[in-house]
C-alpha cells in the first residue's frame, strides 16, 4: 500500500506564490521519479514538473522560470514552489510517483490539491 499526501494548495491572487508538498509512504521498492501534474476543468491532465532520483528535472514550457521542483531531505518528498502565478495556473494539482522496483512499473497518484489563482 502506497500513500501520497499532498499539501499547500489554496487561493492566491495573480502574481502570488504557493508551495506544494507531497510525501510518499508505504511499500515503494525503487522510487524512480516524483512529479506534479495538473488538470483544469474540461482539460486533460498535463505534466507540470518532474524530478528523477538522479535529479533530472523536466518542466512544462508554460511554467519554466516561474515554478521550481525540488526534493526534500527525505527522498520520498517533493516540493513545487510556484511563483508569479497566473489565472491559467488554476487547476487541481496531483502528485505522481513512479516505482520501477516492480514489473510492470507502478505509478501512484495523490488525491489532488486545488490551486486557484484569482483576484
Amino acid at each position: 500500500q502506497v500513500q501520497l499526501v499532498e499539501s499547500g494548495g489554496g487561493l492566491v491572487q495573480p502574481g502570488g506564490s504557493l508551495r506544494l508538498s507531497c510525501t510518499a509512504s508505504g511499500s515503494i521498492r525503487s522510487l524512480y521519479s516524483m512529479g506534479w501534474y495538473r488538470q483544469a476543468p474540461d482539460k486533460q491532465r498535463e505534466l507540470v514538473a518532474s524530478i528523477t532520483r538522479d535529479d533530472s528535472i523536466n518542466y512544462a514550457e508554460s511554467v519554466k522560470g516561474r515554478f521550481t521542483i525540488s526534493r526534500g531531505n527525505a527522498k520520498n518528498t517533493v516540493h513545487l514552489q510556484m511563483n508569479s502565478l497566473k489565472p491559467e495556473d488554476t487547476a487541481v494539482y496531483y502528485c505522481k510517483v513512479t516505482d520501477i522496483g516492480t514489473y510492470p512499473t507502478k505509478v501512484f497518484w495523490g488525491q489532488g490539491t486545488q490551486v486557484t489563482v484569482s483576484s
